[in-house]
């Protein structure tokens, strides 16, 4: 596939990701009236519980949309492992390879968390899946914007640079403190997914106006790092 529709094409799914995840979390969040939802107190995954009067760990689910949350899951898994798969090819040797492998880890993790909700209802393996798969794709997530943010090859700004690194440290940090109060659970939560939410925007955006003012690192530098590294792996 051409450079010329792999990068734009890339940026925009990563875009997309961001937006159909907001839009879904916000509509799905809406429609639950009784009791009202908590962005604060409520976890995200208890939008996707489909048996509403349930109560778990204190808290009373009733989501009506729940499968809009729960598709919203599975496509935000799908399109973040798409969308860095393609963006990929701008990176060279164990780099883009490890990029790859958590991008992959992370969508399957999150198609996983769209097929067993976050509830103690159901069989008991229902709610360890969704815990772990949630786990490992938040961590993933959060280790590429990381990674990305560390990799001088890309010749992104400065600021792009701290902003990814901070950003996925921040969404790490965010995410252990998690349970420290039930007051919060949801606050902090948040700060682990918007994270790598925010990221795959403002990557998507940043390179897609590249692309677009032809400022993205061109072909022949990028062939030429990729000849330099796989020479210098050879050694």
């Amino acid at each position: 596939m051409s450079r010329k529709v792999w990068l734009p094409l890339g940026a925009v799914v990563l875009i997309l990701n961001a937006v159909q995840w907001m839009v879904a979390e916000a509509v799905t969040a809406a429609a639950w009236n009784d009791p009202p939802y908590s962005y604060a107190t409520n976890y995200i995954s208890d939008l996707g519980v489909p048996d509403c009067g349930a109560q778990f760990q204190g808290r009373d689910l009733c989501s009506p949309l729940h499968q809009v949350m729960n598709l919203s899951f599975m496509v935000q898994g799908i399109l973040f492992a798409a969308g860095v798969l393609l963006l990929a090819n701008l990176l060279t040797g164990r780099t883009r390879r490890v990029v790859a492998t958590l991008a992959v880890a992370h969508g399957v993790g999150f198609v996983l968390v769209g097929l067993f909700h976050g509830s103690a209802d159901g069989p008991s393996f229902g709610l360890v899946v969704h815990v772990a798969a949630a786990a490992v794709g938040i961590l993933c997530a959060n280790a590429v914007a990381i990674i990305v943010g560390s990799t001088r090859s890309l010749r992104l700004p400065t600021a792009y640079r701290v902003f990814s690194i901070g950003i996925g440290v921040l969404g790490l940090l965010s995410e252990a403190f998690v349970g420290m109060s039930t007051a919060t659970a949801g606050v902090f939560e948040r700060g682990g997914v918007y994270s790598w939410l925010l990221w795959s925007a403002v990557t998507g955006a940043l390179l897609l106006v590249g692309w677009l003012r032809g400022t993205v690192v061109e072909e022949d530098s990028l062939r030429a790092q990729r000849i330099t590294a796989a020479a210098a792996s050879r050694r």
